[in-house]
């Protein structure tokens, strides 16, 4: 035998084998490039004639790409980034024939997965928004994470607003919906409340906001000004800001709140921030008597104090919290009253709860729950809890010949 003949043998089947291999990577062939593509940045749904949807999208041209300009359907501006943004819509018998519409009138291939932002049409959610909602399911293109709003007027006319602080409307949207300040409802929750026991469901209602005097009516911005009710799909009424606030309490989804307040103690106002806050749902069955509990547990910041009170007191901080329980209970009997007794629609997962606990009577009852739900007793029990008073116990600015002594 050849001496260094075997390792020869061996170094020619591994040079074979990756050979081989190589033939097997599939490599780049499938890349799409940048310029290659409609970046999707927002889409707007709106009624269009007859039964037909129109969809309006929000286009992102990155800097020195393609020869699009900012007008065209519904028109666009410039970000500071350098790109700018362009509207185009289509109308159709349902979203995918509308889409397949617009890509006929795009010179780039349809990208939806920067697409963060879906706006519906007041008159599009009076008649209804299942059907969409399937397609956005079910085609791997939209994002289920993606935030759902419902606009006052055409979401078509919400995308072509210019804010000032932000790149797009859509950048704008999704920033106010991860603040939390008021409903925060992604495709996915939608549809998980579409599919719930309850039958209802809640999205957070934008507005525009008006713009500066003498300047361009599109140079402004959108904002969120309280909650649309859906009954199955279909738009039924409207809670303010303030009743929202009560809705998060007792949906457990209070992130971010400050609570005022004018203590009986002295003259003024304190405010306190909510550090956490936990909300139970306790669901009790006697007879043909359903009652939910709603027990809520905050620890709170003192964030401003324009009284003469002593804060540094335990009777004193121990009345505040008695103070502050009672105000949060008040709030969230006021979001109770519209939905509960006249809308009766259950956007507080109660069927849920009762589900979980009764399983077996659940099945039993759920056929009559949106007769029973405006019947549920409801209690509030509250319980907050002052954890830091701050580094002044008074008002910061106010002479010590002033406060309250204890």
């Amino acid at each position: 035998m050849v001496p260094g003949a075997g390792w020869k043998g061996l170094r020619l089947v591994m040079t074979a084998s990756a050979a081989l291999l190589l033939l097997l990577l599939s490599g780049c062939w499938d890349r799409k490039e940048v310029n290659d593509l409609a970046i999707i940045m927002a889409a707007g749904l709106d009624k269009a004639e007859g039964r037909l949807v129109k969809l309006s999208v929000q286009l992102f041209v990155p800097r020195g790409g393609g020869g699009q300009d900012s007008g065209g359907s519904g028109g666009g501006g410039k970000t500071p980034t350098g790109g700018q943004t362009i509207l185009r819509s289509a109308t159709g018998y349902t979203l995918a024939d509308a889409m397949t519409k617009l890509q006929e009138k795009l010179s780039r291939r349809i990208f939806w997965g920067h697409g963060e932002v879906f706006v519906f049409g007041e008159a599009l959610a009076r008649e209804g928004i299942r059907e969409n909602i399937d397609f956005m399911m079910r085609d791997p293109g939209p994002r289920e994470r993606a935030e759902m709003f419902i606009c006052k007027g055409r979401a078509q006319d919400i995308l072509t607003l210019l804010p000032p602080l932000e790149r797009s409307s859509a950048e704008s949207l999704r920033e106010m919906a991860k603040s939390q300040t008021g409903l925060k409802v992604t495709v996915k929750d939608f549809a998980e409340m579409l599919v719930s026991d309850a039958g209802a469901a809640a999205l957070p209602w934008i507005e525009a906001l008006p713009a500066q005097p003498g300047s361009d009516p599109k140079r402004t911005d959108a904002y969120i000004n309280g909650s649309v009710i859906l009954k199955k799909d279909r738009m039924v009424g409207f809670i303010d800001d303030r009743v929202t606030r009560g809705l998060l309490w007792l949906r457990d989804e209070v992130e971010a709140a400050t609570v005022t307040l004018a203590p009986k103690e002295g003259k003024g106002h304190i405010s306190f921030k909510i550090l956490n806050s936990q909300t139970k749902l306790l669901p009790l069955i006697e007879g043909d008597r359903w009652s939910v509990t709603v027990r809520i547990q905050t620890e709170d910041d003192v964030l401003q104090n324009t009284t003469n009170i002593n804060l540094v007191d335990p009777k004193v901080t121990e009345s505040l919290e008695k103070q502050l329980s009672a105000e949060i209970e008040k709030r969230i009997h006021v979001a109770l009253v519209h939905p509960q007794k006249e809308l009766h629609a259950d956007i507080f997962n109660f069927a849920e709860a009762f589900h979980r606990r009764y399983p077996q009577l659940w099945k039993k009852e759920k056929h009559r729950w949106e007769e029973r739900f405006p019947q549920v007793e409801v209690r509030i029990e509250s319980r907050a809890r002052i954890v830091r008073t701050g580094m002044a116990t008074v008002q910061a600015s106010r002479p010590k010949d002033e406060v309250k002594p204890k």
